[in-house]
């Protein structure tokens, strides 16, 4: 069984499918409680369904488009078979996870993206370094980006990691409301970083704070 908080069809509106119909499917509940987190509203609370049920309700949106995020979605283990069922229907999956629970089991044909915590979020010291070293080609890595210690941090992961050409995108996301985008986008040009600048777009055509969308 799964505990899910929500299931809507929007726009996504974050890494490089920003602006594509897609389903997203909150599971509830995260073990990480970052100082800019968005959705601690699904921290608790949601209902009890089957792979099945959800399966329902995501072909019921008539969408070929994916999201499993959270809370942390890999926190529960029918998220794997979800997956797995997803694909074989000829899906395309995605999937946003803190970086802190590991990828081993995720299926090869699901898009990871990774959202290694900087120092700002509070759970830096959480990460799950492996699941750097085994990302594919069609994966991705997300920063948020608090500060310019923040900045600094996420270059150097980068560069450890050896990240720039080796995944789909590395993208840098200012805390919204917090770190002017300019400022975010003029250290990109001045330190010649090899990313993408990514804003929140559903928070730009929405209130930020609405759900559901």
């Amino acid at each position: 069984m799964l505990t899910v908080f929500e299931i809507y069809l929007s726009i996504q509106g974050e890494s490089t499918h920003t602006g594509r119909p897609c389903v997203f499917v909150r599971l509830a509940a995260c073990n990480l409680r970052c100082t800019w987190c968005d959705t601690p509203y699904a921290f608790t609370g949601g209902t009890k369904q089957s792979v099945d049920q959800v399966l329902d309700e995501i072909r019921a949106l008539d969408c070929r488009l994916v999201e499993l995020t959270g809370g942390e979605p890999l926190l529960q283990p029918d998220a794997i078979p979800l997956m797995e069922r997803l694909v074989a229907d000829g899906f395309e999956v995605l999937l946003e996870t803190g970086g802190h629970m590991p990828l081993d089991r995720v299926p090869d044909p699901v898009v990871a993206i990774v959202d290694v915590k900087c120092p700002g979020s509070g759970e830096a010291d959480t990460m799950h370094w492996p699941n750097l070293d085994q990302l594919s080609p069609h994966d991705e890595v997300k920063f948020v980006i608090r500060d310019r210690a923040d900045f600094d941090y996420a270059r150097q992961v980068i560069a450890r990691h050896h990240l720039a050409g080796r995944v789909a995108a590395i993208l840098f996301s200012p805390v919204f409301g917090v770190l002017p985008p300019a400022d975010l986008a003029g250290w990109i040009l001045e330190a010649h970083t090899p990313v993408r600048l990514q804003l929140q777009t559903h928070k730009y055509i929405w209130d930020p704070a609405a759900r559901g969308v």
